[in-house]
């Protein structure tokens, strides 16, 4: 197939020019072409923005698109304006944040409600949706992951527990021990968007991994970390509260349960997507090579800028100290 791929030297986008490569697709990648200049030589570049010119995909033609780099409906309007011999199929990578709310305890799917309005992340990815849907009623593909992982991600989200865990000594664990979390290795995500790519299945998936439980993450962060002393004392999401931890950015994989709207996020229904090919490696391999890729080298234009403000080791043990107080470690409160 000869494919376009819209992104492809950050992260997920550099996930799929691998996968299709290793299949034997053709690859076109178009980007602002600011970093990875020497990533993919074998790749045809070509430059644009999707807020400005995109003329460089002017006359040319493609099998499928598989857009890594698409935040607004505008962005998308562009890029199809832009293809004027013809959209091919095109797999979107939206996002689970186009739904309008996850209720707490409640596992959620495909139909559920996409958010409202037009401000924010989740309601540009919803109408970025209805924009390609419109466009591209019976050639479209809606990919919503949630929390994407594994080597070069650049927001250290994730990457937060293995180093965290590898450093050793008390670790603040949030939230009960068997809450479920779900996360995608970027490899994974990437197999499964040239998968839909190559059999032009239509409609949306939520591409996450299975739900296993942060007790099981994290001991899986202290078996890739052969020496560690970690040890772990889990503080509920009251007292992370009243601490003004901040959910999700602060300690990685960590909602409030109870959250009004946001206390279900991490229980999305992924039988859809294992059905149409999904497939995800073991937990021990993202946390191995996610451990590895932060201890080596980062590229000349590695760039920090959507690295969030996970929480201190001065702070944690702020934290950890508050918690425990003059008479010890309070005791979590039943699930």
């Amino acid at each position: 197939m000869r494919l376009l791929i819209l992104g492809g030297t950050v992260f997920l986008g550099r996930h799929v020019i691998d996968a299709a490569l290793a299949r034997g697709h053709t690859v076109t990648m178009l980007n602002r072409g600011r970093r990875g200049q020497d990533l993919f030589p074998e790749v045809e570049r070509l430059v644009g923005d999707r807020d400005g010119d995109m003329s460089a995909l002017r006359g040319r033609d493609f099998d499928a698109v598989i857009d890594c780099s698409g935040y607004t409906p505008a962005q998308i309007e562009r890029a199809l304006a832009a293809l004027d011999t013809g959209a091919p199929q095109v797999v979107f990578v939206s996002s689970i944040s186009a739904y309008g709310r996850f209720v707490p305890d409640k596992v959620y799917d495909e139909a559920s409600p996409l958010a409202a309005g037009h401000e924010g992340y989740g309601a540009l990815k919803a109408r970025a949706e209805e924009a390609l849907a419109h466009a591209l009623p019976d050639r479209h593909t809606l990919v919503r992951p949630g929390l994407i992982v594994g080597p070069h991600d650049p927001t250290g989200r994730f990457t937060y527990w293995p180093e965290r865990v590898a450093r050793g000594g008390e670790v603040l664990a949030p939230g009960r021990p068997e809450r479920p979390v779900q996360f995608i290795d970027a490899r994974d995500l990437a197999r499964f968007c040239v998968t839909l790519a190559e059999t032009r299945v239509t409609g949306a998936f939520n591409a996450i991994g299975h739900r296993l439980p942060m007790r099981e993450l994290l001991d899986a962060c202290v078996a890739a970390a052969p020496g560690t002393d970690a040890r772990f004392t889990w503080i509920d999401d009251e007292a992370l509260l009243a601490l003004e931890v901040a959910p999700w950015t602060g300690l990685p994989l960590w909602l409030p349960e109870s959250d009004p709207d946001y206390g279900g996020m991490l229980l999305a229904d992924c039988a859809r997507a294992f059905a149409a090919g999904l497939a995800t490696r073991p937990t021990a391999a993202t946390i191995a090579d996610t451990l590895a890729w932060t201890r080596a080298p980062r590229e000349a234009d590695w760039d920090g800028a959507k690295l969030v403000a996970t929480l201190t080791p001065a702070r944690e043990a702020q934290c950890l100290a508050s918690f425990q107080g003059a008479d010890g470690p309070r005791p979590l409160k039943p699930a």
